[in-house]
């Protein structure tokens, strides 16, 4: 695995950037529950502990902010002492009263900042870039769990989508609960405190209008919530739509049918905008209700300190501080509320991430999985039973047994089993009953990673990662050496294109990157490309799924004898609507709805005059020198 390069070690920030680790992989044998609370707190426990040390700074920042209030009623106090307005010794009250406007002076210009700049150095440093980053590597990797159905049901646009929003959305919920939201819960607390100290009846606005602001969040936030979770389901729809338009633009202009596409994605982005819109409905609704509460809490607030001082009472300090008080509380309730509704609208984006996040892996290896070792490469199926649904089985019943060297070819039409049965093979899905032996070892018990690195397969459809050709070559085998990923492609006539090749950042023949699966490079040429890593691999079981396919008959013979020399000592299965390309195997095995129907050499099945035979007259073409 690559890995990025780390923070600088000699800067005096590195410690705090390396708190959170994006690497850091998933508690071993944990998965994220499929409950929203139980999924959050299954990535926020890993953060906990500086999560913790950013919640207790902004525990110290909010005494600190309560500070200057406090000081401003202490000195407006001071400046309207009667004695001293009365003709009294103003300095001498100064310096009776230094100590504490010192003390004040300094939490207000020194100690106040210091602690904000802290929390905001720990939470933006040691939280924010690794946190999101951190969410995503997991959930990435809980995705590359999952089996081929999982993807084949829905967009990789979406997915990916839902695992790039869930870096913010997660993240989010968990620093606005611990921060933001926790500073102005204290803060409120606070403030109610310090106006109880000088008169309960200062406390009633402000507790009258947290009733308030309750009443109004219980009543709203769900349905915002609802909106948000249905918004961010549209927009993971609206990029898959996208995605998918860019993945497949070569069929969009081959059929030259924008306007359709086109209104496809319209659709998609109309639902979105809609989704959005309802959203903001309920918000801007719920703000305009709180700006009036906030607005009859302060003018409340200072009529009642207004009152009291009427009333005769020393409350000079006490009206000081109330409406600055007030006023923060009132400014910050706009904020609090988009918090809130932030925490909720991200709360919703994780909900609608965890129905592909949290989904449990269906193919997944048995506790106690041992590695596969292959022998000889003796395969067997034993009674195999397969469907990809409640209709009829795709498999029935199949038995087949290849010996350690043998080479076998598949026959038969489209939906015989031919592709299913080497999916089985590679544990791509399980057998509903029967099992499936690599020399004596039920696949179903082995390690899928060592099962899969046992069988080294070319498909007819070749998906090549964009990346450059040296990567794509030796993704089966990472530690070849440049020598030998050189020699695979000269072996499978990979090196007769490169000089030609380049990329739109001027790299040029193995280091040219082929674009999104392959689209830069021919068919042929991605084949080829795919048989230089089957070749590099050199694994004990080949399986060929029309492997020369795309390639022209002058290619293809050259590339036969490499294949040849591949195959020695091997245990192959190869699958062929062309006939003549594998006639001359050890042995053939015809398939008809997921049965056997035929089987053995190419003469004996043509004597048999059956299926086989058939279909071998419907075609031409010459032996192949395997």
């Amino acid at each position: 695995m690559r890995h990025p390069i780390p923070p600088e070690g000699n800067h005096p920030l590195t410690w705090l950037e390396r708190q959170v680790k994006p690497l850091t992989p998933a508690p071993e044998g944990t998965q994220p529950p499929a409950n929203v609370f139980g999924f959050v707190w299954f990535f926020a426990r890993q953060v906990l502990g500086p999560i913790i040390i950013a919640s207790i700074l902004g525990l110290f920042e909010v005494l600190a902010d309560l500070l200057i209030p406090i000081s401003l009623g202490v000195l407006v106090g001071l400046l309207a002492d009667p004695t001293i307005l009365e003709g009294g010794d103003r300095l001498a009250a100064l310096r009776d009263d230094a100590p504490g406007l010192v003390f004040l002076l300094v939490m207000v210009l020194f100690i106040a900042p210091t602690v904000f700049i802290s929390r905001v150095c720990f939470q933006d440093l040691a939280i924010l870039p690794g946190f999101s980053h951190l969410l995503r590597w997991q959930a990435h990797n809980q995705l590359m769990k999952q089996d081929l159905s999982f993807f084949s049901n829905d967009f990789a646009g979406r997915l990916s989508t839902r695992v790039m929003q869930l870096g913010y959305a997660l993240r989010d919920v968990v620093l606005e609960t611990s921060g933001t939201l926790f500073y102005n819960a204290l803060y409120i607390l606070g403030a109610i405190g310090i106006l109880g100290y000088y008169s309960l009846w200062l406390t009633l606005p402000v507790i009258i209008w947290v009733m308030a602001f309750s009443l109004l969040l219980w009543r709203y936030l769900p349905e915002i919530q609802r909106r948000s979770r249905a918004h961010s389901d549209m927009r993971s729809e609206l990029t898959g739509r996208i995605v998918d338009s860019y993945t497949n633009i070569q069929t969009l202009k081959l059929f030259a049918d924008t306007d359709q596409e086109q209104s496809y994605v319209a659709e998609a982005l109309d639902q979105a905008n809609f989704g959005w819109v309802r959203v903001m409905r309920s918000s801007t609704w719920l703000i305009a209700c709180l700006s009036v509460a906030g607005t009859l809490m302060l003018v409340s607030s200072a009529l009642i300190a207004l009152w009291l001082w009427v009333q005769g009472s020393d409350q000079g300090a006490a009206l000081a501080t109330a409406i600055p008080l007030t006023l923060i509380i009132m400014n910050n309730s706009g904020h609090l509320f988009w918090v809130l509704s932030g925490i909720v609208e991200n709360v919703g984006t994780v909900a609608e991430s965890t129905e592909s996040i949290a989904a449990t892996p269906k193919l997944v290896d048995v506790p106690h999985a041992t590695p596969l070792h292959v022998t000889g490469g003796r395969i067997e199926f034993e009674a195999v039973q397969f469907t990809y649904s409640q209709t009829s089985p795709v498999i029935k019943g199949l038995n087949l047994q290849i010996n350690p060297g043998e080479r076998i070819g598949l026959i038969g039409s489209s939906g015989a089993g031919k592709s299913t049965l080497v999916n089985l093979l590679l544990r791509f899905f399980d057998p509903q009953s029967g099992r499936i032996l690599i020399d004596g070892q039920d696949i179903g018990t082995v390690t899928q990673a060592s099962l899969r690195g046992s069988i080294a397969m070319v498909t007819q459809d070749t998906s090549l990662l964009h990346r450059s050709i040296r990567d794509n070559i030796r993704f089966g085998r990472p530690d070849a050496s440049e020598a030998e990923i050189l020699a695979a492609a000269a072996k499978a006539k990979v090196a007769d294109f490169l000089p030609d090749l380049h990329d739109h950042k001027n790299r040029t023949g193995l280091d040219a990157h082929v674009g999104e699966r392959g689209v830069k490079l021919s068919g042929g040429q991605r084949q080829r490309i795919a048989l230089a890593r089957l070749i590099l691999k050199d694994a004990p079981i080949l399986v060929l799924d029309e492997a020369t396919s795309a390639l022209d008959s002058e290619v293809e013979a050259e590339i036969q004898q490499e294949l040849v020399d591949l195959m020695q000592r091997k245990t192959v299965i190869a699958i062929a609507h062309r006939l003549s390309t594998i006639a001359q195997l050890d042995r053939l095995v015809v398939l008809d709805q997921g049965q056997i129907v035929e089987t053995g050499t190419h003469a004996d099945l043509l004597a048999k005059g059956g299926t086989y035979a058939r279909l071998w007259n419907l075609q031409s073409g010459g032996f192949l020198n395997l």
